[in-house]
């Protein structure tokens, strides 16, 4: 039986990284496979969903302008430098944070076994996404946090096999840290993540 990390169109540990930056078509394969993850939370992290696909959509939109051009995230970005607009820009800073978020929460589940995901999702939420939340956002992140689904459901539902589930998800895990991690790097150092 797979797991759920089998069953998506690509894995994060399957997405190219070369010192020209991550391959952007297999980081948006990937990404919508990890957005899919929500569904399984129920309708409560139905913003997170519709947000993070509206900046994949920004993002993919951009590729799709020139594919060969922007080829990796880090060439769509420089391509997007010279425009007034940097939607594709914004959209991947914005992405990136829910996939930091998503990350930090999972590995924190990962980590402490005994603890419900509302608490392990709630503590990644205050390591990311946060500080760049206003007080009318605050507070619907607050309450989708708590409607999280008990952890023994969540984890029967990403597959049968328990231990298969744990070597899975560190797998991947381990992945999307790799490509939020060089995002961010490369963000940092041309001052793009304000």
């Amino acid at each position: 039986m797979a797991t759920y990390f089998q069953t998506t169109p690509r894995n994060y540990t399957a997405v190219t990284i070369t010192p020209e930056g991550i391959n952007t078509d297999e980081f948006l394969q990937a990404t919508e496979g990890l957005i899919k993850i929500f569904d399984l939370f129920g309708s409560v992290f139905a913003v997170v969903q519709n947000d993070m696909n509206g900046n994949v959509k920004k993002i993919r939109e951009r590729f799709l302008q020139n594919p060969a051009g922007n080829s990796t995230l880090q060439n769509l970005v420089k391509g997007e430098a010279g425009e007034k607009k940097k939607t594709a820009t914004e959209g991947l800073l914005w992405l990136t944070r829910g996939l930091d978020f998503t990350l930090k929460s999972l590995k924190r589940s990962e980590e402490n076994p005994g603890e419900e995901l509302s608490v392990s999702f709630t503590k990644g939420y205050e390591a990311t996404l946060k500080q760049y939340h206003g007080m009318l956002v605050r507070p619907v992140f607050t309450m989708a946090m708590k409607a999280c689904p008990y952890r023994a459901d969540f984890y029967t539902k990403l597959g049968a096999d328990q231990g298969l589930v744990k070597n899975d998800l560190s797998a991947y895990l381990g992945g999307l840290d790799k490509v939020v991690n060089d995002i961010q790097t490369y963000y940092v150092a041309n001052k793009l993540d304000k």
